[in-house]
């Protein structure tokens, strides 16, 4: 009798815990890699020095974002929060060549970016999460001008503020993989390396990025 009252009683202690396990599947930490297409181009402010007029040409730069993020989720309860960080590269470029008096040949790209925020959600289905996210992102861009005999390089960061959303499925107990949409605005670009100097820009970016993790 007192084996199968233990027995009843472990049952018991176990149910609720096993529940609340099942039943929260996107909580804890997770870590994750990420790819997919990244756009970057001047945006609509008159005020910020950049002409966006068609007749100026393209000033587009896409490429591939590829990296790595991590977070930590919180259940409450059907809906779901949680903070996250990511460190990620581009591969956009464009190059130009123009002749005044000489020709003078420039290349712009764009680097490393570094995000850090939230993301708040809700669970749709037992595997599936429907969320949204925002935060601080910081890109470094790198553009060189050159001509036939000197050349000139800058490389600086651009602060701003991201906003996304996505959904994330369960590909099993620990697994994960995710589609997300985010935009990005840059409106501080920093001219000089200690961040003294600095300027009001205007930059979009588009991104269309899916990544695979594991929960633990």
């Amino acid at each position: 009798m007192r084996n199968i009252l233990l027995a009843a009683l472990l049952a018991a202690a176990a149910g609720p815990a096993y529940a609340q396990t099942a039943d929260s599947p996107f909580t804890g930490a997770r870590v994750e890699a990420l790819l997919g297409y990244d756009q970057l181009r001047s945006g609509n402010d008159d005020d910020d020095g950049i002409d966006t007029s068609e007749d100026e040409g393209d000033e587009t730069l896409d490429g591939a974002v590829y990296g790595i993020g991590a977070g930590f989720d919180f259940d409450l309860g059907g809906f779901v929060a949680g903070i996250e960080g990511e460190f990620t590269e581009s591969s956009g470029k464009q190059e130009a060549t123009e002749t005044i008096d000489v020709p003078i040949s420039a290349r712009i790209e764009t680097g490393r970016d570094l995000y850090v925020g939230g993301r708040v959600g809700f669970v749709a289905s037992p595997n599936a999460l429907v969320y949204a996210k925002g935060g601080y992102t910081n890109t470094s861009l790198e553009a060189q001008v050159s001509n036939a005999t000197s050349s000139q390089e800058l490389d600086t960061d651009v602060d701003g503020w991201r906003l996304g959303a996505g959904v994330e499925y369960l590909l099993g107990t620990n697994a994960f993989a995710k589609v997300e949409y985010r935009y990005s605005n840059y409106n501080t670009l920093d001219f000089s390396d200690d961040g003294d100097i600095e300027t009001d820009i205007d930059l979009d970016r588009h991104q269309v990025v899916a990544g695979v993790g594991f929960r633990f």
